[in-house]
């Protein structure tokens, strides 16, 4: 059943899902942009680079708080507060991402981030088409994820060709799914009528839930990728 003010005709409807997707995906892509540009300006200079490495464990857990914060506060933290935590976050991960510019080929990262936005634009459209309530569905992908770090946490120790193979198919076609999850998610959210402030803390929220599927799909996908540096 849908949630959205029976006193909308279907036009109106529309501009509600538009107005707040509109701002959604403003965010997030604003995020992907900051997180690449401080990649490439990190691995471009080598002597800050090596510094970042240095950076790296505190790097990672202030990335795991900000989630958190976010995840848990972002509909009780005032718009602009929420908004600059999720910038935080971006540009920390383009800090973290750098090293992946000096591991990999650049023609790998190319063609993996291609993809994953390919993959990414594709899946979205299923969201937005899809008739069928997926809201069930998020025990299961909650119980996936979990399962799918528990695997990469076993295959640091046992290694493995096959199984990193696996890890990597399995991850790209999760994150592929919660793509299409989330994006259903933010419908019904925007047909349920939030609007201002409440709109903007929403729409920053769901900037990250889909910011984390589309970099998870990437790095996945790099993964499958290969394309080491000599």
């Amino acid at each position: 059943m849908q949630n959205y003010p029976s006193t909308l005709n279907t036009a109106g409807r529309a501009d509600l899902v538009r107005t707040f997707m509109a701002r959604t995906y403003s965010w997030m892509t604003a995020g992907l942009a900051l997180s690449a540009g401080i990649a490439w300006i990190t691995a471009s200079n080598m002597n800050f680079a090596l510094q970042v490495a240095q950076w790296r464990l505190p790097l990672l857990l202030g990335q795991l708080a900000l989630v958190f914060v976010l995840s848990l506060f972002a509909q009780r933290l005032p718009s602009a507060i929420a908004g600059l935590l999720f910038i935080a976050y971006a540009a920390m991960t383009g800090l973290t991402f750098s090293s992946l510019l000096m591991v990999y080929d650049l023609q790998s990262v190319f063609a993996a981030f291609a993809t994953a936005a390919g993959t990414f634009g594709a899946m979205t459209v299923a969201g937005f088409t899809i008739k069928k309530d997926l809201s069930g569905f998020g025990r299961f992908f909650m119980f996936a994820v979990i399962g799918l770090l528990v695997a990469m946490i076993v295959n640091m120790f046992i290694g493995g060709t096959a199984l990193t193979l696996g890890i990597s198919v399995v991850g790209v076609l999760l994150f592929a799914g919660l793509t299409v999850y989330d994006t259903q998610m933010l419908r019904k959210l925007a047909l349920s009528g939030v609007e201002g402030e409440m709109a903007e803390r929403a729409a920053i929220n769901g900037a990250l839930q889909l910011y984390l599927d589309f970099i998870n799909m990437f790095l996945f996908l790099l993964r499958l990728f290969g394309g080491s540096r000599n």
